[in-house]
């Protein structure tokens, strides 16, 4: 088995149920990145946010972030950061959905909104029915993806997801897709798991994310990405 990259997800992967950076999974991702295994952040976090987990664990190998709609890697692009999508878009969605919603709009959507530049995310004290009920009517419905991240609601633009943008960052660092171990727990992360060589789940993922995997981890949260690393990368 030859591992080119590690691709991992932010939360319910590395982190525990309280968001808390597991030590171990810090320690093994420092580990194949001392033995020439680069990382790459995947997650559903804003950009800022990803790139402080990238550089808080010495990880080299760039992040995709809003689930596909951004990615970035030090070096590349003139170290700006890149959108794959136009957030006009993702603008008429908000306005709709802030007529449809009202005060709920404000009550539940996520903080960190103003720092999105592709997506708009809502946290899970909205059901999601009143979600997609609210999105009915909307003009481009069926360009839309609401993934739901196991911590948040995402509304994206179905042209780009986790996986398109994975791939996409890889093929122009000459890293081939089927020798990437990708690691993640939750629903958002089917997209680039399928897209990936290697598909691991860690211990607490969702069943449907254990289905497609070719290895389910025994331990949880960053032990499980522990033992991937250490089972299969070094």
């Amino acid at each position: 088995m030859t591992i080119e990259a590690i691709a991992v997800d932010i939360d319910g992967t590395i982190t525990d149920e309280k968001r808390r950076i597991c030590i171990s999974a810090i320690e093994a991702l420092r580990k194949a990145e001392a033995a020439g295994i680069p990382t790459i952040i995947v997650t559903g976090n804003v950009v800022n946010y990803a790139y402080a987990t990238e550089v808080l664990i010495g990880c080299s190998g760039g992040i995709v972030c809003e689930n596909g709609g951004v990615v970035f890697k030090e070096g590349e692009n003139n170290n700006a950061v890149e959108t794959l999508v136009e957030r006009d878009f993702i603008t008429s969605a908000e306005n709709h959905l802030k007529e449809k919603l009202g005060e709920k709009f404000d009550i539940h959507a996520s903080h960190d909104n103003m720092y999105r530049l592709t997506e708009t995310v809502f946290y899970k004290t909205l059901p999601r029915s009143e979600l997609e009920e609210a999105l009915e009517d909307f003009e481009y419905l069926n360009e839309l993806e609401i993934y739901d991240s196991g911590f948040a609601l995402h509304v994206t633009n179905k042209s780009v997801n986790k996986g398109t943008s994975l791939r996409y960052l890889c093929e122009r660092n000459g890293i081939n897709m089927e020798n990437v171990m990708a690691i993640g727990d939750s629903q958002n992360d089917e997209d680039f798991l399928k897209e990936a060589g290697y598909k691991i789940a860690v211990g607490n993922a969702e069943d449907k994310l254990k289905e497609i995997s070719t290895y389910t981890c025994e331990k949880k949260f960053g032990d499980g990405v522990a033992e991937a690393i250490e089972k299969f990368a070094l």
